[in-house]
């Protein structure tokens, strides 16, 4: 078992580029399935959950190579079959992606239920209600479901709830189908402008991503092509708000500042001072910093991903600040781990009450999911003393060579493996 350890950053900054959007990069690898030709795609990160996904594709006769320089060549020519491994599909949520990019062109998927972080529920009826408007059959079963359809065709598709993953997977599956689709309360998210713009280079007619309108006129061949992905947004977004809880300047490259928008806003509201290039943004705390009031939303609003990783700049501001996630409202894990190490906050009906200004001290915590860890970590450089940070799988699940990337801005970070099992029992499920 893995444990990063990290000591308090005496000093903390510097510059760091930002490598491809994971999110998106398991959907632009699921939207290459639907080429009849090999795709390149570049600034794809080396993280756990596309492993799992390459070893999806290897199973069903997806070819794919990837190179040092973060570039995946795939090749679908190869596929044979379009039943995937429940228990690789359990691994990672959006294994689903495969059902968009595979039914049009085989009529019939096998896939498991999805996995990933466990935020109490994650459901995929607004997927399920895409995909029958366009005509296809479900069959659920103990583990796994199948979808079954001979010919997809467009349908006017209106979502209950934004979802991100139910608009990419109805995206993909309407580029192949008959006729035109027009999904209607689409998310606006960046992920899915970049799959949305993957696609149009492939030879797919879509208009509108980015907008809560979008209309797909299927065609029936798809081309290659080469296509890089966004940067993460989210990652770039954690590093700045390490750099105001550590009192340093922390300079993301590479990055989109627009897809920061929320992010850079809230920030600047809190005290720190946050300047932006084309390319960059620059975030530094020159004064005291104060508390605030955030709700996570749908794109644009301030992102879900990042509640995590504010909650523990917010620890260290004097004051009472407050965060609601309407989004996932038990994603909240990351709350008692920050309680061992000394921080004061309380958690009711999806709104967590933080009192800041109290030091941290260092203990071993636990990392429930990706971004709990990256909050943990960040907590962690504030702290008095050591914190060893055990869950490391899920921080691996969505950054690539973490503890490197901290170092180079200056941070006391290492990881290491222990047999201290029993710890890790313990303090995983502390405070549940």
């Amino acid at each position: 078992m893995k444990q990063i350890v990290v000591k308090p950053a005496r000093t903390f900054g510097g510059a760091i580029s930002i490598p491809g959007s994971k999110n998106s990069s398991l959907a632009l690898m699921a939207a290459a399935c639907l080429s009849d030709e090999p795709v390149t795609l570049k600034g794809i990160p080396k993280i756990t959950d596309l492993d799992v996904f390459a070893r999806i594709g290897e199973d069903i006769g997806l070819v794919i190579y990837r190179d040092e320089e973060n570039t995946a060549l795939l090749d679908p020519r190869g596929i044979r079959s379009a039943i995937v491994d429940p228990l690789r599909a359990s691994s990672f949520r959006t294994a689903y992606y495969f059902i968009g990019a595979l039914l049009a062109k085989y009529g019939k998927v096998s896939m498991g239920y999805p996995g990933g972080d466990d935020f109490v529920s994650r459901p995929i009826d607004q997927h399920v209600k895409a995909l029958m408007a366009m005509g296809a059959k479900f069959v659920f079963h103990t583990d796994y479901y199948e979808v079954e359809c001979a010919q997809l065709r467009g349908a006017d598709i209106y979502f209950d709830t934004i979802s991100s993953g139910a608009t990419i997977n109805a995206m993909l599956a309407a580029a192949r189908a008959a006729g035109r689709t027009t999904l209607r309360q689409a998310a606006r998210d960046p992920e899915v402008v970049d799959t949305a713009q993957l696609l149009v280079k492939m030879g797919a007619k879509i208009r509108g991503a980015g907008s809560d309108t979008i209309t797909i006129e299927g065609v029936r061949h798809l081309r290659g092509c080469t296509y890089t992905a966004i940067p993460d947004r989210l990652i770039a977004g954690s590093f700045l708000i390490a750099a105001g809880a550590t009192n340093g300047i922390v300079r993301v490259n590479d990055v989109i500042p627009e897809h920061l928008g929320s992010c850079l806003a809230k920030l600047r509201e809190i005290g720190m001072d946050v300047e932006e290039t084309d390319y960059s943004v620059t975030a530094y705390a020159s004064g005291r910093l104060r508390p605030t009031r955030v709700r996570t939303a749908m794109y644009p609003g301030f992102p879900t991903d990042l509640q995590q990783p504010l909650t523990a700049l917010l620890t260290r501001v004097p004051g009472t600040s407050l965060i609601a996630d309407r989004i996932y409202p038990k994603r909240f894990q990351h709350v008692p781990q920050l309680n061992r190490m000394g921080a004061n906050i309380d958690v009711r009906s999806g709104v967590a009450r933080i009192r800041g200004g109290a030091p941290l001290r260092g203990t071993l915590v636990h990392a429930s999911d990706v971004r709990a860890g990256i909050c943990l970590l960040i907590a962690a450089l504030t702290a008095e003393g050591t914190t060893s940070i055990a869950g490391v799988r899920h921080i691996e699940r969505g950054y690539e060579n973490i503890a490197a990337s901290f170092r180079s801005l200056g941070a006391d970070v290492t990881m290491r493996d222990t047999d201290d099992e029993g710890a890790y029992g313990f303090y995983a499920n502390a405070g549940s």
